[in-house]
C-alpha cells in the first residue's frame, strides 16, 4: 500500500515538473537513449502476464516461476497500472555483448497448486512480457505466404497442449528454456552498442543431469559450447508434480538499425492499403454528403431566402411554407434543456480532449515507448478540459433563460464521469474477484477521484462562472409566446427513423478504423498510426456535421421546429451502430469464453460508446445550431 501511495505522489510531481518547469531535454522522461559498454550488466525486467481469450492480465511472480532474492516493483504512472502493468525485476541477468549459453536459473519442484497454475494458465493461452532497456520481449514468426516476412508476436507464451510420443490425451508443456537475441547498433566513434531489438525463441525442455543437484551441476540436456545451448529438445518438459529446471540463453546480433528506428518493426503494420481504403471510402462519404450541402445552401436556401425577401403584401406573407413558417418556435426552449446544456458541455470536453491529444500524438511525444503515456495524458487532458466543458454548459443554458447556474455546472461536472465511474468501479470489483493484477489498486483509485473532484470539479465551476457572467447572444427571431403544433410528419420524417438513419453514416466513415482500434485494445497489438487516426477524426466531425445539417433542414421544412434534441441524437446515434459492431467483433474475432471476461469486454466497449455518443451528438449539435441561426438571421421577418 505505501508503494502505491508512493506512486500516486509520484503522479503528482510528474505533472507539476511537466507544466510548470523548464526543460532543455530533447528526450521525454523514459525514452533518452542509453548506451552500454561491453561488460556492463542488462537487467531484464518482467511485466504482467496476458492472455487475448481471457483479458485478465496476472503478475508474473503469480506463477511460481523463478524469482530473484528480492522483488522490486518498478514507479509505474497512472496509465501504466490502469492498462494493468505490473513492472518488477527478474533472475535473469545479461552481460552486454558477451553471449552466453545454458544458463540455469533456478530448480523448482512442483506440487499439485503450482502445476495446476501454470495447466490453468497454458490452457487460457496465456503470455509472459519482459523488458529490456523499455523495449517489449518479442518471438519472431515466419510469415508462410510472404517470403522472408517476419511477424512479432509480443510475450511467449507460458506453454503449449498437445499430444506426445502417442499419448491418447493431451497433456500440458512448459516453456522452461528461453533462447535470447539482444541486437545492438554500435556506435562506430565509441566503444558503446544501444539495444534495438529483443527477441526470444521459446524451448519446452525436459532437462537431465548426473548425480544429485547443486549449484555446479552439469546439465547434459544443455551444451554451453554449442550455437544452440539446448541438444535435446525432443522432450518436452510436461507439467506435473515433479522438478523443472529453468535455463536460457543469449546471444548479441550486431544490426544495423539505429536506436531512433528500434520500435519501426513492431509498429510495422501490413494493412496500410486497408487503411487507405478506409480513407478513400470515408471520403466519398463526405463528398455526398458536401454534394447535398451545398445542393441546399446554394440552390434551395438561396431560392428560399430570396422568395421570401420579395414578399411584399400580407397576403403573401400569410401563405409562406416551409422552414420560415416555423421561424417564430424554432429558438423556443425544448424540454430537459438543463439536461441538454449538460451532455453538450460534456461532448465539449471530449472534443477537447481528443483534439488535443491527437496532437501531442502526430507530435510524437506519445510514443509506444513511453508506456502507458497515452492513457495518462487523456485523463490528464480530460481533468483540464473541464473549464471548456462548464464554459460551454453556461453560456448554452442562459440562452435557454436559466437561472440556477450552480445546479447546471455540478450536473456538468458529476453525470458523466460518476455514471462511467459506476460501471467502473463494478467492472474493477470483478477483477478483484478474480484476482487480477488489471485491478486498479486503492491508491490509485485514490488519485482519480482526486483529479476528478480536486481538479476538474473546480475547473468546470470557473469555466461555468465565466459563461454565465458573459452577454447572451440574441436569437435572429423572435419566439412567440404560445407555442405552434407540429403538424403530421411523413413516416420517412419520424423521429426514431430520422434518428437511426442518421448515425449510419457516421459510424460507416470510422468502422473500418474502429476494427484496428480494437484489435490494438483487446487482442494487445500496438496502435501508432495516429496520422490515419487524425484524418478518420476530422472525416467523422464532418460528416457528423453534415447529415445532422441536412436532416435538419428536411425536419424544418415539414414545419417541425422541434431540433435541438433531435440534433443531438441524429448524429449521437452512431454509437447505438458502434456498440452493436463491437458485439460482432466479441462473437467473430475474440475467442472469449469465460463470463467474467465477457462482462469486462461489454462494459467497458458500453463506457466507450457513451463517450462516442456524447462526442457525435455534440458535434451535431453545433452544426444544427449554427445552420438554423444562419439561414434565419438572413431573412426578413416582420
Amino acid at each position: 500500500m505505501a508503494g502505491r501511495c508512493f506512486h500516486v505522489a509520484w503522479i503528482f510531481f510528474s505533472l507539476f515538473y511537466l507544466f510548470f518547469l523548464p526543460s532543455h531535454c530533447f528526450y521525454l522522461p523514459g525514452v533518452a537513449p542509453e548506451d552500454f559498454k561491453t561488460g556492463d550488466p542488462l537487467l531484464v525486467k518482467v511485466n504482467k502476464i496476458s492472455s487475448t481469450k481471457t483479458q485478465l492480465p496476472y503478475s508474473y511472480y503469480s506463477l511460481p516461476y523463478c524469482q530473484p532474492d528480492h522483488i522490486v516493483d518498478s514507479a509505474e504512472n497512472l496509465g501504466e497500472v490502469l492498462r494493468g502493468d505490473r513492472i518488477e525485476n527478474s533472475p535473469y541477468t545479461f552481460i552486454m555483448r558477451e553471449s552466453r549459453m545454458c544458463n540455469v536459473v533456478c530448480r523448482k519442484v512442483l506440487d499439485k497448486k503450482a502445476a495446476k497454475a501454470f495447466k490453468e494458465k497454458i490452457d487460457d493461452e496465456y503470455r509472459v512480457n519482459m523488458i529490456l532497456d523499455n523495449l517489449p520481449l518479442v518471438v519472431p514468426i515466419r510469415r508462410p505466404d510472404v517470403e522472408n516476412a517476419v511477424v512479432y508476436q509480443h510475450g511467449f507464451h507460458v506453454g503449449l497442449k498437445g499430444k506426445y510420443a502417442g499419448s491418447k490425451e493431451e497433456k500440458h508443456f512448459i516453456n522452461n528454456h528461453l533462447a535470447f537475441t539482444v541486437k545492438f547498433h554500435k556506435d562506430p566513434l565509441t566503444e558503446t552498442a544501444r539495444i534495438v531489438g529483443f527477441e526470444v525463441k521459446p524451448f519446452s525442455v525436459k532437462h537431465e543431469y548426473e548425480g544429485e543437484w547443486n549449484t555446479k551441476t552439469r546439465l547434459t540436456t544443455c551444451d554451453p559450447h554449442a550455437k544452440r545451448a539446448v541438444t535435446s529438445s525432443e522432450s518436452p518438459q510436461e507439467v506435473e508434480e515433479k522438478e523443472i529446471i529453468f535455463t536460457y540463453d543469449v546471444e548479441f546480433q550486431e544490426s544495423d538499425i539505429k536506436w531512433a528506428s528500434r520500435w519501426d518493426t513492431y509498429l510495422l503494420m501490413a494493412d496500410d492499403q486497408i487503411h487507405w481504403f478506409s480513407i478513400v471510402n470515408s471520403l466519398m462519404i463526405v463528398l455526398f454528403l458536401s454534394a447535398m450541402v451545398a445542393m441546399i445552401m446554394l440552390r434551395t436556401l438561396y431560392r428560399d431566402i430570396s422568395k421570401y425577401n420579395q414578399l411584399e403584401t400580407q397576403e403573401e406573407a400569410q401563405e409562406e411554407t416551409g422552414w420560415k413558417l416555423v421561424h417564430g418556435d424554432v429558438f423556443r426552449p425544448p424540454t430537459n434543456f438543463d439536461l441538454l446544456c449538460v451532455y453538450v458541455g460534456t461532448g465539449v470536453q471530449f472534443f477537447g480532449m481528443i483534439l488535443v491529444t491527437m496532437i501531442f500524438a502526430l507530435l510524437g511525444f506519445l510514443s509506444p515507448s513511453n508506456r502507458g503515456g497515452l492513457m495518462t495524458a487523456m485523463l490528464l487532458l480530460w481533468v483540464f478540459m473541464g473549464l471548456f466543458a462548464g464554459y460551454s454548459s453556461a453560456r448554452l443554458y442562459k440562452m435557454f433563460k436559466g437561472a440556477n447556474w450552480k445546479s447546471i455546472t455540478l450536473k456538468t461536472a458529476i453525470k458523466f464521469p460518476a455514471t462511467v465511474f459506476a460501471i467502473f468501479f463494478v467492472l474493477n470489483a470483478l477483477i478483484w474477484g478474480q484476482k487480477s493484477s488489471g485491478a486498479v489498486p486503492f491508491g490509485t483509485m485514490f488519485a482519480l477521484v482526486l483529479l476528478w473532484f480536486g481538479i476538474s470539479v473546480p475547473l468546470v465551476f470557473v469555466g461555468s462562472y465565466i459563461g454565465f457572467k458573459k452577454p447572451v447572444k440574441e436569437d435572429p427571431v423572435k419566439t412567440n409566446k404560445i407555442p405552434r403544433q407540429v403538424p403530421d410528419q411523413p413516416w420517412y420524417l419520424h423521429p426514431a427513423f430520422s434518428i437511426l438513419i442518421g448515425g449510419i453514416l457516421p459510424f460507416g466513415a470510422v468502422f473500418i478504423e474502429l476494427f484496428f482500434i480494437l484489435t490494438s485494445i483487446w487482442l494487445h497489438q500496438f496502435y501508432y498510426i495516429f496520422g490515419f487516426l487524425f484524418i478518420v477524426f476530422i472525416i467523422l466531425v464532418v460528416t457528423c456535421a453534415e447529415i445532422t445539417v441536412v436532416l435538419c433542414y428536411f425536419q424544418l421544412c415539414s414545419e417541425d421546429y422541434q431540433w435541438w434534441w433531435r440534433s443531438y441524437l441524429t448524429s449521437g446515434s452512431s454509437a447505438l451502430y458502434l456498440f452493436l459492431y463491437a458485439a460482432f467483433y466479441f462473437f467473430t474475432k475474440l475467442e472469449i469464453t469465460k463470463l467474467v471476461s465477457g462482462m469486462l469486454y461489454f462494459g467497458y466497449m458500453l463506457i466507450v460508446s457513451y463517450a462516442f455518443f456524447v462526442l457525435t451528438g455534440t458535434i451535431g449539435f453545433y452544426a444544427c445550431f449554427w445552420f438554423t441561426r444562419l439561414i434565419y438571421s438572413s431573412v426578413k421577418i416582420d
